[in-house]
Formats: structure tokens, C-alpha cells, sequence
């Protein structure tokens, strides 16, 4: 298992990770937290070589994926690097990349009745004003769980609070900082229920934020 203890704060500058090989060829990752060495509960930033594929399979509990880089594909269709997906329970797909792309995965993480299928493309949706200055572009809503991008201007300080069913965030661009480090892209943070933080930028910053979704006790 990796990074499974939920009650525990874990901070990964993905960059710093070496690629590991996957069970596809010229399919490379970098797990962030696992269950299990290919099944359960699973984060890991997935690189696709050029002209790469996976076989044909299943999600039993969901796949959530961002594309980072380039544009990965399945036979539905081709999602350029912005695209935020959700594959439903029970679904299955086999993915691949004609150029090459990373993507962030999260699999078997779906609430029970959480069966929508989503595709945006982040690049041509809207913006909505937040908090501050801040812009927020919603994701995926269910229950007490919420997906969004956050766009932080330069020099924008957020008010202290506290995660109810713990926090996310992948950094995509930027920096993101709060009194515990500096997180430059390409960091992954997972804060447990109840974490407490004061964040802010110093230069514009953009992060995916997943909130809600962690164990309460």
C-alpha cells in the first residue's frame, strides 16, 4: 500500500518521482497513493508514450481523470490536455494516445450512486467569479464531494479555514503556498478532515481542488 493512511497529510512534488512501468508497454506512472498494486483505490500521474495503449477494461467503482499534457484517447473520443472525465461504475473503455499525453487518474474513488458521466473541456468553459479575487470553474458535485479548478491572481490571500471531509489539490500551474510550504506545479497535497490551512499566491496559480470526499472518523 501507498499513502493509504487518510488521517495523514501527504505533500508530493510529482516532478521529484521516478516513472515506474505499468502492465502496457510504453505505458509509465508514478502512484501516488494505493490500495493495491493493480486494483482498489488508486491516484497516479500516468504517462502514455506515443502510439501506446491499454486493453479493454473495466472500472468497477470509477475512473476520474485531467488530462495534463497532450491528448489521450479511447474509443469515444479524443480529450486534448484540459479535458476533466468521469467514467461511471461499471463502465470500461481502452484508452490510448496516438501522440503521447499524462494524465492524473484516480480510480475506484466513486460514492455509491455517483454514476454521471462527464466530459469538459476546462480550456473553453467559463470561468465564475469566486471568493476575492478568485475564479472558479466547477467540475463534478455529489453529496458532500465537489470538483473544481481554481484560478488564484497574483497575490491573492485566502481566509483560513478547514477541510470538512479533507481537501485535494494538484497544482497545474504556478505556485500554490500556505504556512506549511510552497507546492510548485506538479505537486500533489492530500490534507485530512478537518486539516486546517491559510493559503495564498504570489503569482497567478491554477489548481484542481477536490474537497468533501475523505474518511470523517
Amino acid at each position: 500500500m501507498i499513502n493509504m493512511n487518510f488521517a495523514q497529510r501527504v505533500v508530493i512534488n510529482t516532478s521529484e518521482l521516478d516513472w515506474v512501468s505499468s502492465p502496457a508497454n510504453g505505458v509509465l506512472r508514478k502512484p501516488l497513493e494505493r490500495e493495491a498494486k493493480e486494483s482498489g483505490h488508486t491516484t497516479s500521474v500516468v504517462q502514455y508514450g506515443p502510439n501506446t495503449a491499454f486493453a479493454t477494461h473495466p472500472h468497477p467503482k470509477g475512473e476520474e481523470i485531467f488530462v495534463l499534457e497532450g491528448v489521450f484517447s479511447d474509443e469515444h473520443g479524443d480529450y486534448p490536455a484540459g479535458t476533466y472525465l468521469r467514467n461511471p461504475p461499471g463502465s470500461s473503455h481502452a484508452p490510448f494516445s496516438k501522440d503521447g499525453c499524462i494524465i492524473l487518474v484516480k480510480l475506484n474513488q466513486f460514492s455509491p450512486g455517483d454514476t454521471e458521466l462527464v466530459r469538459i473541456n476546462t480550456r473553453e468553459a467559463n470561468w465564475l467569479a469566486g471568493h476575492g479575487g478568485l475564479e472558479v470553474m466547477p467540475l463534478h458535485d455529489f453529496e458532500h464531494e465537489h470538483v473544481a479548478l481554481v484560478k488564484w491572481p497574483k497575490g491573492e490571500v485566502f481566509q483560513p479555514h478547514a477541510h470538512f471531509g479533507g481537501e485535494e489539490i494538484f497544482v497545474l500551474s504556478g505556485e500554490f503556498i500556505d504556512e506549511l510550504g510552497r507546492y510548485p506545479k506538479g505537486t500533489w497535497l492530500r490534507s485530512p478532515h478537518m486539516s486546517k490551512h491559510h493559503p495564498y499566491v504570489e503569482q497567478e496559480t491554477v489548481i484542481l481542488v477536490k474537497t468533501g470526499h475523505l474518511p470523517i472518523a
